[in-house]
This record gives C-alpha cells, structure tokens and sequence, in this order.
C-alpha cells in the first residue's frame, strides 16, 4: 500500500498533522514508539482549552483517540530509515512502508552517549552514519555503538563494506526484535561497560572499565532510537547543529520531506509542536494533491 503521507512520531506535532490530513482524505499512516516526552510531563497547566491541569499521558491520549476516530492509522514500529526515489520508502523494525509524502515529528534527540572522548573523534574515525561513510572502512576493523534495532540495522547496513564488524552496547541489555536476532550471528558483541576511546589523530581503540582493549579503525554510533539528526545525515536533510531546517510552511529542503516539533528546534511547548503539525498539514495535502493531477 502507498500512503499520501506516513507521519514519523506519535507526539502532539505528528498527531495534530495526522488529524488534518486525514480530515483532507489523504491515507494517514502514523508510525512510532510511546517514547514521547509528553508522557514524563506530570502536569500541563499552560494548553489553550483545559481549565484544569491535565497529564502529558492523558492529552496524549486524546490526541491518539481523536485521531483514530477521524480514520488514521496507526501503528507501533521504529522507523530505521528513509529513502527517496519517486516516493519514500521508509524501512522500519517491522516492515516496509511506502509513502507520497513524509513528515518527521521525533521530537529532539535526547540520547547522549556517555563515553569519554567522543566527540574528540567525531570525524576522525567516529562517525553517526554509515550511509554516508560506510565506504570509507571497507574490509576495516569497525564497530556500532548501540544496544537497539537501530544499532542492528545499522551493523547490516556496514556488513556490505566489511565483515570485521563488533556491535558494542557499553554495558546496556540488548533490545532486538525477534526478526533482527538472527542477525547477530554476523557480529561480534561486546557488552563491556566502555570507559573511553583512545588514540593519536584517529580513534585507534576503545578501552574498557575493566581494562581490557579492543583496537578499531572506526566506531559508528547509533545509540538508543533512530532521530531526526539521524534520518538527516543519511538523507542530506539540511540541519542547523541537531535541529532540522524548514520554512514556513515547514517543508525541508527535499521536496515531499516536512518536519515539525522539538526536532526543528523551536520553542519546546505542546502549543507550539501542534500548530507546527497543523502547518505541515496544509502543505502537504496541497503536494499530494498536486502530485495526482500531474500523475
């Protein structure tokens, strides 16, 4: 099935866009995780329309709901990847999907991979996409830092350059779906505990709490879920440090590609993450409406 548009993320951006579009009659797919940081808020008192404070969780909710009523669909998957040719084609943990359009609404990247000198190294042997530098390490010594289907993904994705691939998870349980375990048989891991990376110009090894080594000619990371800044530099999404460049009409600088909330960067507030959604909404049923004339 091809979508008008799938949605990347079940936040207030990604719902409030979801609502619209589907209103517009366009096939609304809304794909994520319950990972918003809507859900850690205890108490909103500042949204347009509550008298009484409400939970992050319980507006969520109604968010969710209102936009089941209207139609959409919605599903529960990670989205590790998006690629354009003629339409998108987005690759999640659970399958593939096919859409006209995109709208990435995953909120800022909060992850921060606690290991010393990384970002020494970014550059030099550390990198965060292996579309883009994957290349670069044929049949190299590399590992992805990860303990998730997106770390997985990722070691697939490096196994088309070298097979010397080691999937560290810096002491954290693994959290694979059981279509990605068989997978693991391709690599080495490594759950030691990490205490930081080494070397002169470029990274050359990783060393462990416990002491031990390992030597590395290049580590790439891809720690938690797949973010914004992820889907950007495997895409060439235009960015701004961690944050997604769009216009006014919240379009990136790839036609069809629209973002909306935390992750272009703006004032961190539900008010704002909904009217984003619904601005995204309007330019994007004028696309896909267009894209069917001229089909």
């Amino acid at each position: 099935m091809i979508y008008d548009v799938i949605i990347i993320g079940k936040g207030p951006a990604g719902l409030s866009c979801a609502i619209y579009t589907t209103r517009a009659n366009l096939k609304t797919l809304v794909i994520g995780k319950d990972d918003s940081m809507l859900l850690k808020a205890d108490k909103i008192e500042n949204y347009y329309g509550f008298a009484e404070p409400i939970s992050g969780k319980e507006l969520l909710e109604k968010g969710t709901a209102q936009a089941l009523r209207l139609g959409t669909e919605i599903i529960e998957d990670e989205v590790v990847s998006i690629e354009k040719t003629d339409r998108f084609k987005l690759t999640g943990v659970n399958g593939e999907y096919e859409a006209m359009t995109v709208l990435i609404a995953t909120g800022a990247p909060v992850v921060r991979v606690p290991v010393k000198n990384l970002s020494k190294f970014e550059g030099n042997g550390v990198s965060y996409c292996t579309t883009c530098d994957g290349f670069f390490y044929r049949n190299k010594k590399v590992g992805v830092l990860g303990y998730t289907d997106y770390a997985v993904h990722e070691a697939i994705d490096l196994a088309a350059f070298t097979q010397d691939i080691t999937l560290y998870t810096n002491n954290m349980p693994l959290s694979v779906s059981e279509n990605l375990k068989e997978s693991l048989s391709k690599f080495r891991i490594n759950t030691t505990k990490i205490k930081e990376l080494q070397g002169q110009e470029r990274i050359e090894e990783i060393v462990f709490e416990d002491g031990s080594k390992d030597s590395i000619e290049g580590l790439f990371i891809a720690y938690g879920s797949a973010s914004s800044t992820s889907f950007a530099l495997k895409m060439g999404i235009a960015t701004e440090g961690k944050s997604i460049i769009v216009n006014d009409k919240m379009e990136t600088n790839i036609p069809g590609l629209f973002a909306a909330g935390d992750c272009t960067g703006v004032f961190k507030q539900v008010a704002v993450a909904v009217g984003q959604g619904a601005l995204a909404s309007r330019q994007i049923t004028d696309y896909v409406r267009n894209m069917r004339k001229d089909g």
